[in-house]
């Protein structure tokens, strides 16, 4: 069975991918920045699943290396999951352009840079599949986290579009909208229990997801229905609210 790739792989729910996806079977490679920082995770993997783990650096901002660094890799992927992610601070985004523009950068554009070499990879290939982590914050703009969200609505966009692009060559494009989840970058936040999923448990519904071949999924699922009612909520409401 061939590798999968993971980027963004020190996060919490790339870690719990890559134990879900391991544990099934697959081969994986990791890619993130100071990828060494892994080791010991990589190795517990391959002892408790017994399947190859290799891990590679990678910088998404550097968009210039995307190329090479998808030249570079030993076997060219099964398929990839996306789950780079920056939630920044949408205060200090306001005011100073440079932050606004790492969080655009890292959760949007840099990582349409990387995906577009994929694609075009997979579509020659007419295989493969494509999992890119968005968010709920997507869906509609509001003024806790608009910067945020507004990034994480382009990926979404994008891969929406890809995914019209690539049906007719077999490749699978899959959309995953976590609400909150228990993770490193939430864990000064107040949230509620009920809704609040766990890595783990956002990684399950990944694997199940995309092996069904699904379009887009909300985890937790209830998400899809809080998100249905927010985007029918009359703007001249809406701007009113302290969302």
């Amino acid at each position: 069975m061939s590798y999968v790739l993971i980027l963004g792989a020190k996060s919490d729910i790339a870690k719990a991918c890559a134990r879900e996806y391991a544990k099934n079977g697959y081969d994986l490679m990791l890619a993130g920045r100071s990828i060494s920082e892994l080791n010991d995770f990589a190795t517990d993997l391959e002892v408790r699943c017994s399947q190859k783990i290799e891990l590679i650096e990678l910088d998404i901002l550097k968009t210039n290396s995307h190329l090479s660094f998808y030249q570079s890799l030993s076997e060219k992927p099964l398929g990839v999951i996306s789950a780079i992610g920056l939630l920044g601070n949408q205060s200090k985004a306001q005011d100073d352009f440079d932050h606004a523009q790492t969080l655009i950068n890292t959760n949007f554009t840099a990582i349409v840079s990387l995906l577009s070499i994929i694609a075009n990879d997979f579509e020659q290939r007419k295989s493969g599949f494509i999992v890119g982590i968005s968010s709920v914050a997507g869906d509609r703009g509001r003024k806790s986290n608009y910067i945020y969200g507004a990034a994480k609505a382009g990926l979404s966009a994008y891969l929406s579009g890809l995914r019209n692009r690539l049906t007719s060559s077999q490749v699978h494009v899959m959309t995953v909208k976590p609400g909150f989840v228990a993770t490193q970058m939430t864990k000064n936040m107040d949230l509620p229990e009920k809704l609040t999923a766990q890595p783990r448990e956002v990684a399950q519904h990944i694997f199940k997801a995309q092996q069904s071949h699904k379009n887009c999924i909300y985890s937790k699922w209830q998400w899809r229905y809080i998100l249905l009612i927010i985007r029918s909520i009359p703007e001249f409401i809406f701007k009113k609210l302290n969302l």
